[in-house]
């Protein structure tokens, strides 16, 4: 079942000056989707990462239309403006998701790109589903949806492990998340990992902010953050057929530029990967410094 188009709603988020985004809805399995498409031309997915939504990549959808391509981007279930569905959480859920909107929306071979988790999902659907795909474009991906118990020290295990009990309580998890979701919170963390604090705006704030008032959103940070990780990236390159650009954020303290080293190995052993270090920008480079990364992916999209 891929589910049903709605007429858009009369929400609109400013992107630019000169630009707005248009809010569509789409019913996948009984759960309100909200997406956005922007231009015309070859099919681009734009896939956000873990608190995020359509309206991170606000500075990105209007240059890559102008640039002749047609841009979706949608929030995934339990983000910005899709449902809070009180479900068990995996990246196979939104893979599942963004397979299905393919079906119904695109039906063609699209680049997908992502930030975060929003490339580890990406590159998912590269390997899984190549026959969807004609590319893959990741910025700062991650290594899984959580740590795996063997990516940390045995202490750190243990603490994990009880912070996971503590987060999952209805009692103890509520009040975690209403600590983590208060605007001075979400503007320290994004300080932590944006190079540029000039780029930390109250606009982005918000964009984070509102989705964690709806209802259902505590639970469904607490089922996220419990999940399992998932495929890592370096289980799904052997089976990527499709071109890659790895776009980095030099300074990025939550996914270092290190994990870069395994599309480097894959590059040896004749993958067609690109990989694009961006200096003086964190964990999203595509909001941070968007000239710098629109300007990349322009460029990598005319060559394949």
């Amino acid at each position: 079942m891929t589910g049903t188009t709605q007429q858009p709603s009369m929400a609109n988020a400013t992107l630019s000056p000169s630009a707005t985004l248009e809010k569509l809805v789409w019913t996948w399995r009984g759960h309100k989707i909200q997406y956005t498409l922007m231009g015309t031309g070859r099919p681009l997915v734009l896939v956000h990462g873990f608190g995020a939504s359509i309206g991170h990549w606000r500075k990105n959808i209007p240059v890559l239309a102008d640039a002749g391509y047609r841009v979706f981007a949608l929030d995934l279930l339990g983000f910005g403006g899709s449902d809070k569905a009180i479900i068990n959480y995996s990246v196979e859920v939104w893979v599942e998701l963004l397979k299905d909107f393919w079906e119904a929306h695109i039906q063609e071979p699209a680049v997908f790109i992502g930030n975060s988790i929003g490339a580890l999902l990406s590159l998912i659907v590269l390997a899984e589903h190549p026959e969807i795909t004609a590319g893959g474009v990741l910025i700062n991906s991650a290594g899984g949806l959580s740590h795996r118990p063997h990516e940390l020290n045995p202490p750190l295990r243990i603490v994990m492990a009880a912070f996971n009990k503590f987060v999952r309580s209805p009692i103890t998890g509520k009040f975690v998340y209403n600590r983590i979701r208060q605007k001075s919170q979400i503007r320290r963390t994004l300080y932590q990992v944006y190079r540029n604090r000039e780029a930390v705006t109250d606009e982005l704030v918000d964009i984070l902010y509102t989705p964690s008032c709806d209802p259902g959103a505590q639970e469904v940070f607490a089922s996220i953050l419990t999940a399992p990780p998932g495929p890592s990236p370096e289980e799904l390159l052997p089976n990527i057929q499709r071109p890659l650009l790895v776009i980095w954020g030099a300074d990025d303290p939550w996914t270092p530029i290190t994990g870069a080293k395994i599309y480097e190995q894959a590059r040896e052993n004749g993958k067609d990967i690109k990989i694009m270090p961006i200096p003086n920008a964190g964990h999203c480079p595509h909001d941070e410094v968007p000239d710098i990364v629109n300007a990349h992916i322009v460029a990598w999209l005319a060559q394949n």
